[in-house]
């Protein structure tokens, strides 16, 4: 096998489970909505899935679904024993203290805005069929699915793609390069927007794309950061 060719490092991705207002078919965004008792049991289940696959460092949003959703697959994790948390703002404080021998099972947990969902704007706590009603379907299907179209007072794709893979080529990308296992929590969105960047999935091509709930994505990279090999678990 080349060097080309042998794994080193994996990413896997992760939306969170459903919360309260997907159930409730709700534009969501930046709203700091909990999961729903199915969306726990969806963590619960990715938790299982997950559970003898090793992390070395794991990243999410500043969101809660997307938090709660990734300490149910830590508390499942066969090779987690404890985890600490650093916050992107005031990070050097977080990271601030004495190391010692008992850190070296510790997984670093970073939390970033970065991995926001879509800010939605005006649209977000709207029923999604009575936006439907209200501006027609073809209007609100542009501002779900399309690439560059901006809901009102919100993000396009692309707005929260800009975020997104600056945050993984400056703050991600470093740790595949230490042939790190690397776990991310996060949103429909976001991770859209990341998987199109790892893939090359055009603008016309992203408006068909969606990520399920509770669904890992796994990405193995060879020692130049390029995917060789992909997996989707069912769910």
């Amino acid at each position: 096998m080349t060097e080309k060719q042998k794994e080193v490092s994996c990413l896997t991705l992760v939306r969170h489970g459903e919360s309260i207002w997907n159930q409730q078919n709700r534009f969501t965004g930046w709203v700091d909505i909990s999961l729903s008792k199915a969306g726990m049991e969806e963590a619960a289940r990715l938790g299982v899935i997950l559970r003898d696959q090793k992390f070395d460092v794991a990243f999410t949003s500043a969101l809660l679904r997307a938090q709660d959703t990734l300490y149910e697959i830590l508390k499942h994790n066969h090779h987690c024993d404890q985890y600490m948390r650093v916050h992107e703002l005031s990070s050097k404080r977080y990271e601030h203290f004495v190391s010692s021998r008992q850190d070296l099972n510790e997984l670093k947990v970073y939390v970033s805005e970065k991995l926001n969902e879509r800010y939605y704007g005006d649209l977000q706590g709207q029923n999604k069929d009575e936006a439907k009603e209200k501006y027609g379907s073809d209007q609100v299907q542009a501002w779900r699915r399309s690439y560059a179209v901006i809901p009102p007072g919100g993000e396009s794709l692309k707005m929260t793609a800009d975020r997104v893979i600056l945050y993984y080529q400056n703050c991600i990308v470093p740790m595949l390069w230490k042939e790190k296992s690397v776990l991310i929590s996060a949103h429909g969105n976001s991770l859209r927007a990341l998987i199109m960047h790892l893939e090359g999935i055009t603008p016309t091509q992203i408006k068909k794309f969606e990520i399920p709930t509770a669904q890992p994505y796994v990405y193995c990279f060879n020692n130049k950061i390029e995917v060789l090999r992909k997996k989707v678990f069912s769910r």
